[in-house]
């Protein structure tokens, strides 16, 4: 059975704090800037981190997968929960969690001398972390439906600014030292939380809280719910595609350009900050011009096309400088992910908006545990073979091939849409 979905003619009043601000998107955008430039910081350097408890190229890619499947574990389990505390609660609180979380694990990552010291630091960090899911849910709390894809476009673009700024900045305090980007993220995640903390505004008013029950933060349960929902619970399957392709493509980054063209973290910066340009164009600049003459559906199908020639175009580069072409040819690549958010989030109720937004974030988080054991794997499988050998791509091809597979679902499930609607009216 369906779960209903209610009529929102007009979002909702956010919540206001003892100080009287009332939520707005700028309150966001620059919470969620200061926390990826945070998290970008890190991007260049933790596997080299990694890489200084082990002896060689498999060693490194092994304890990489170990410390990344930690995060994923613990972040699948800890996302529904953290979602449903901020249905129940607000959002602001739970951000704050998430905030003083992150700090604190920049500092232990800056300060571990062992291999197991990384894993628990990052275990730890998965179950506390749930910034972006709840991000999205104040989004959907003070947005109008119709509006969603575009404010989800400009939450993108954040993310892009912030990675932008933050591996570049890593990527050359990491030729410094490896752990130096570990204790400025950690104060920018400071500043962060007293940002939250004395500038926030909550979104969530009471009367659109619910009880927290244990049931629905289970995570297997979340992702129950998340199938049901009213018209795109096929679409499930295209975003866990699309998911596990581009987790695929992130966890192994770092090791792919060290092996195949010999990067060390200053030029992993700069790749990632070409990557955030071209996401905060497509997802600030050329998302709201896009969506008045396309719909979220037909927007999502064209993303998760491009992405998957971006990725093989990665895969096959046989030069550094190609990448950054591949990069500039995937314009239209972040324009999925906010499309596919928007339809997640229009489907789901008033009251349901950080489960269903905790629900995407562990569907998210399952296949960030899948992804590096596949694309990791795999590099293990290619990482004895000579600088510039395209087969050390693999796990770039699986992952083109992953959204295309996606693609496909996606532009099939589309076009039978029309006709499951009028069946469910």
């Amino acid at each position: 059975m369906s779960l209903p979905k209610l009529a929102e003619p007009l979002a909702s009043p956010a919540a206001k704090p003892p100080g009287g601000r009332q939520a707005a998107m700028s309150f966001i955008l620059v919470a969620v800037l200061i926390d990826m430039i945070s998290i970008g910081l890190m991007v260049p350097v933790l596997p080299h981190i990694v890489g200084k408890f082990t002896q060689n190229n498999d060693e490194q890619t092994l304890a990489f997968l170990m410390v990344t499947v930690a995060f994923g574990v613990a972040n699948f389990l800890g996302s529904p929960i953290l979602g449903a505390l901020s249905d129940r609660y607000g959002r602001r609180p739970v951000l704050l969690i998430g905030f003083a979380g992150l700090a604190l694990s920049f500092f232990v990552t800056a300060a571990a001398t062992a291999l197991w010291v990384l894993i628990t630091v990052r275990v730890f960090a998965g179950a506390m972390q749930s910034n972006v899911s709840i991000a999205n849910a104040y989004v959907a709390d003070i947005t109008l439906p119709e509006d969603r894809a575009r404010r989800f476009g400009l939450l993108g673009a954040m993310f892009g600014i912030g990675f932008i700024l933050g591996p570049v900045i890593g990527g050359i305090l990491g030729d410094i030292d490896v752990r130096l980007p570990f204790i400025v993220a950690g104060c920018l995640a400071v500043v962060n939380w007293l940002y939250g903390f004395f500038v926030l505004p909550e979104s969530l008013p009471p009367e659109r809280r619910r009880p927290f029950e244990w049931r629905r933060a289970n995570p297997v349960a979340s992702l129950k719910g998340l199938a049901l929902l009213q018209g795109v619970g096929p679409l499930v399957v295209v975003m866990a595609l699309a998911s596990l392709g581009q987790f695929m493509l992130h966890m192994s980054w770092v090791l792919y350009t060290k092996f195949k063209f010999g990067w060390g973290p200053g030029e992993v910066g700069w790749s990632l900050f070409a990557v955030g340009v071209v996401s905060a164009v497509s997802q600030g600049l050329l998302l709201k011009p896009l969506l008045k003459r396309f719909s979220p559906q037909r927007l999502a199908v064209v993303g998760l096309s491009v992405g998957s020639l971006s990725y093989l175009g990665f895969g096959l580069a046989s030069e550094g400088w190609m990448i950054y072409a591949v990069i500039s040819l995937g314009l239209l690549g972040g324009a999925a992910t906010a499309a596919l958010q928007s339809i997640f989030s229009n489907a789901a109720d008033a009251t349901r908006q950080g489960q269903t937004m905790g629900a995407v974030s562990s569907l998210n988080s399952m296949m960030a545990v899948i992804a590096p054991v596949i694309a990791l794997e795999m590099l293990r499988w290619v990482s004895h073979r000579p600088p510039g050998d395209w087969l050390i791509g693999l796990p770039l091809y699986v992952s083109s091939a992953l959204l295309a597979m996606a693609a496909v679902l996606a532009a099939s499930f589309f076009s039978r849409a029309p006709a499951v609607a009028t069946a469910q009216a």
